[in-house]
C-alpha cells in the first residue's frame, strides 16, 4: 500500500509546478508576433518593426511554448487521475 503522505506530497509538488507553468505560459504566449495588432504589439510593437522578424527566434518561441504548453496539460491530467485514484 501506498503511504498517504507520499500522494500528498506528489500532489502539492505538480500543484506548485503547474501554477509555476500557468505563469510562465502567459507571458510566452504574450510574446508571440501578432497578426493584426494586439498585446504583442503593445509590449513589443516597436522592437519587432525595427529588428525585423527573426524566422529563428520566432520558431524557438513556439517551441517552448508549444513544450511548456504540453507540460501544463500532462501536469493536469496527472492531478486529475491523482485526484480519482487517492480516494
Amino acid at each position: 500500500m501506498r503511504n498517504p503522505t507520499d500522494v500528498t506530497g506528489l500532489r502539492i509538488t505538480l500543484q506548485v509546478l503547474l501554477v509555476l507553468m500557468s505563469l510562465l505560459l502567459v507571458p510566452l504566449v504574450l510574446l508571440h508576433k501578432g497578426k493584426g495588432g494586439g498585446l504583442s504589439d503593445m509590449f513589443g510593437g516597436g522592437i519587432t518593426a525595427g529588428a525585423g522578424s527573426s524566422g529563428v527566434a520566432e520558431r524557438n518561441l513556439n517551441r517552448i511554448t508549444v513544450a511548456v504548453a504540453l507540460l501544463w496539460t500532462v501536469m493536469i491530467v496527472l492531478l486529475g487521475l491523482i485526484e480519482k485514484f487517492s480516494e
